[in-house]
């Protein structure tokens, strides 16, 4: 039994915060679809209802899960100097053997067949790491060229770590990156290109 049901001093902060986590791991795992309120209230320490207080729908609670998940820089930093090879160094470590599973591409990965998700998704990428990528460009059209770059950074993770495409998941994590780096230089027109 959670601290929120054993008759502590409440806290509204902590409950949203457990709820939220409890959320993100839900939906990471499961997709919007199969995760259920049910299962996040459990997760939690809490109640359905209170999911509902606190965050009015399973559609907010997934939207907020979303911005959790995409607001911490993950493969794109926050560095304008050396941006390809930065990306490029970072995702093919993030891709390789044995790396940790990348949470914010899981959690797109197994909500976005739902139509219902599909927005939050957009808005999130959009919000957080598209905007980061976009800011750190110069020149012409960055919003669009960050979102290329993103795609191929998604490819790369799904083609590798999802699919595992036996070139691309056997291949060396430097030699992976130095062909990342080439591909990205054009679109981020740093150093690298």
């Amino acid at each position: 039994m959670s601290a929120v049901q054993t008759g502590r001093k409440r806290d509204g902060a902590a409950t949203r915060e457990a709820i939220l986590a409890a959320a993100v791991v839900e939906f990471t795992q499961h997709g919007y679809a199969r995760a259920g309120v049910r299962q996040i209230a459990e997760r939690a320490g809490v109640t359905a209802m209170m999911i509902n207080r606190y965050f009015g729908s399973k559609d907010r609670l997934f939207a907020e899960a979303v911005d959790r998940v995409f607001g911490p820089p993950t493969v794109v930093g926050e560095e304008r100097g050396a941006l390809s090879r930065a990306i490029a160094q970072t995702l093919a470590s993030r891709t390789g053997v044995g790396a940790q599973e990348l949470d914010p591409f899981l959690l797109l990965l197994r909500s976005v067949p739902d139509p219902e998700a599909t927005d939050a998704l957009r808005k999130g990428i959009e919000a957080h790491v598209g905007a980061r990528l976009a800011g750190l460009l110069e020149g012409p059209l960055p919003e669009v060229r960050a979102q290329l770059g993103l795609a191929l950074v998604a490819g790369t993770w799904l083609m590798r770590s999802v699919v595992g495409t036996s070139a691309l998941a056997a291949a060396d994590d430097g030699e992976v990156a130095t062909l990342l780096e080439r591909m990205l230089g054009p679109l981020v027109n740093d150093s690298g290109a």
